[in-house]
Order: structure tokens, then C-alpha cells, then sequence
């Protein structure tokens, strides 16, 4: 007799049941397979229903639910035109610094583009989803849109290979210049769901999910980027970067993201940084 490699609802509700009761997972498929299932199909509902059930446990509790990373396994992360060398990774969250993202003539040639049109960052205000200025975020900048030009497609190619996203994803290439004394004290990159003023900035591609921050200069003091509540700081390297992910198919953040550059001690900071969203950005 054939054994049966579709499980109906009865049993899949049967699974469920028995996963309140904190059953042996093996034990259950060992179960259906006394049933007369297939022994891969009895495995992949029993464990595709335990996952499902600690991922709506984890929501009803307001715990983020962690994924398979969009990031590409491995030490090295082979891109079409280069190598990227991974020297972290942290799992939870998904935080890693890469190697060789950029390299010196291109750092240089983003700052070049850059320095005759920077103007005071800002921030979204929470309320009116406006920009705003805060004495908080100190630096200046500008950005290019998608593909403004041949250089700057290239590299908005390279880094959604890299951050394993569409292209069209990506909102336009951030360039932020930091002086001597200048910070940006820890915050979010996702825009906050219950803010009203996070409205406008969903509705152009949903939310934010990762984040590329790219080193365009060797900082002589000062400057690194860090993550408050992982105990984390990662120092200014030309042509290195710092990713990370907080949005997962659920629609949830991670809180654990929070992070900030703090101050420039010596000498000045450019950075490049690419968001990447749920779908494709609307400017």
C-alpha cells in the first residue's frame, strides 16, 4: 500500500493539538507514519506547523519573529563584478560588516560628486512625516537617485546583489558628510508603524527592511557606527560597510536595530547608504 503524501485538515488539526500539549515533534511524525503518511510529508507539516506556531506565539507577545537573513551565506559573497569579504556576522539580528564593498577610486568619486551639493540633514518628524531638523543628527548630505548616472548605476547594481533585493527596491544613494563633532545619535531606520507621520513614507514602496551604510574615508578618531543594545561598535574602514536587516515577512521591526555614528573626535566622516524596501520605491 502507497503511503499517503498529502495530509488533510483533520490531520493537520490533529498536529496542531498535539503541539498545544508540547508533544515530541518526532514523536508525531513517528505517529503518522504508524498512519500510513509518507515519512518527508508527515516531517514537513509537523515541523512547518511547529514553526507556524511559534511564529504566531512570538507576535502575540510582541517578539520579532527572525527569518532566513536576505543577506547570502558564507565568508565570501561573490557579487558579479567582485568579491565581498564578510569579517562579521551576528545572526540576531542580522547584522554583519563586509569588506571591499567599494573600492578607493569609486569612494573617491562619490565624495567628489557629492561635495559641491551637500545641504543639513534631516529627519522624519513622527508626527507630520515631514523633514525636520534635531540637534541630534548634525551631519550634511545629498543623493542620487536610482541609476542617475552610468557610475552610480553600477553601484546601485552591485549593492542589490549584494543586499539580495531588486534593484527597484532601493531608494535613491545617501551621501552624509560628518565634521569634526558631528553625530547622529542612536535611532531607527524603519519607520515606526503606529506613527502617523510614518503614513506618506509607507505608501512610496512599504517599509524599510535593510540598511547599507558604506565607509568613504578612514576616519583619524571617532565616527564608528553602534548598536546600543547588542553592545556593538563597528569602526570607519574606506571601502567597508556595515548591513542590516529589521523587517521580516510579517510586517514586523526589530527594535534591536536601534543604531547611531557617533561623534567624529578627529579629521571627518563620509559615509554612502542605501535603503532597501518591501517593494518597489516610489519617490
Amino acid at each position: 500500500m502507497n503511503a499517503h503524501t498529502q495530509v488533510p485538515e483533520e490531520w493537520r488539526n490533529w498536529i496542531t493539538h498535539n503541539l498545544q500539549r508540547n508533544c515530541d515533534l518526532e514523536m508525531l511524525v513517528a505517529d503518522m507514519v504508524r498512519a500510513g503518511f509518507d515519512a518527508d510529508a508527515a516531517r514537513t507539516a509537523v515541523f512547518d506547523l511547529a514553526d507556524r506556531s511559534i511564529a504566531a506565539a512570538s507576535i502575540a507577545n510582541g517578539t520579532y519573529v527572525h527569518e532566513t537573513p536576505r543577506l547570502p551565506s558564507g565568508n565570501v559573497i561573490r557579487l558579479p563584478d567582485r568579491d565581498v569579504r564578510v569579517v562579521l556576522r551576528i545572526e540576531r539580528p542580522t547584522v554583519a560588516f563586509l569588506d571591499n564593498v567599494f573600492d578607493t577610486q569609486e569612494c573617491d568619486e562619490l565624495v567628489r560628486l557629492s561635495a559641491h551639493k551637500l545641504v543639513r540633514s534631516t529627519i522624519v518628524d513622527r508626527a507630520s512625516g515631514g523633514a525636520g531638523l534635531t540637534a541630534g543628527r548634525t551631519s550634511e548630505g545629498t543623493y542620487f537617485p536610482l541609476n542617475a548616472n552610468a557610475f552610480i548605476a553600477r553601484l546601485d547594481h552591485r549593492i542589490a546583489a549584494l543586499m539580495n533585493m531588486p534593484i527597484e527596491n532601493g531608494e535613491g544613494l545617501q551621501i552624509l558628510h560628518y565634521r569634526t563633532g558631528d553625530e547622529y545619535a542612536p535611532h531607527y531606520d524603519y519607520f515606526p508603524p503606529e506613527d502617523a507621520g510614518s503614513r506618506t513614507h509607507l505608501a512610496q514602496g512599504g517599509q524599510r527592511v535593510a540598511s547599507l551604510i558604506i565607509y568613504l574615508n578612514d576616519v583619524e578618531d571617532g565616527g564608528a557606527t553602534v548598536f546600543p543594545k547588542l553592545g556593538l561598535r563597528v569602526g570607519p574602514k574606506k571601502g567597508a560597510a556595515v548591513y542590516f536587516e529589521y523587517c521580516n515577512s510579517l510586517d514586523q521591526v526589530d527594535p534591536q536595530t536601534l543604531h547611531g555614528g557617533l561623534p567624529v573626535l578627529k579629521g571627518e566622516k563620509w559615509i554612502a547608504t542605501k535603503w532597501m524596501r518591501q517593494r518597489r520605491y516610489e519617490a
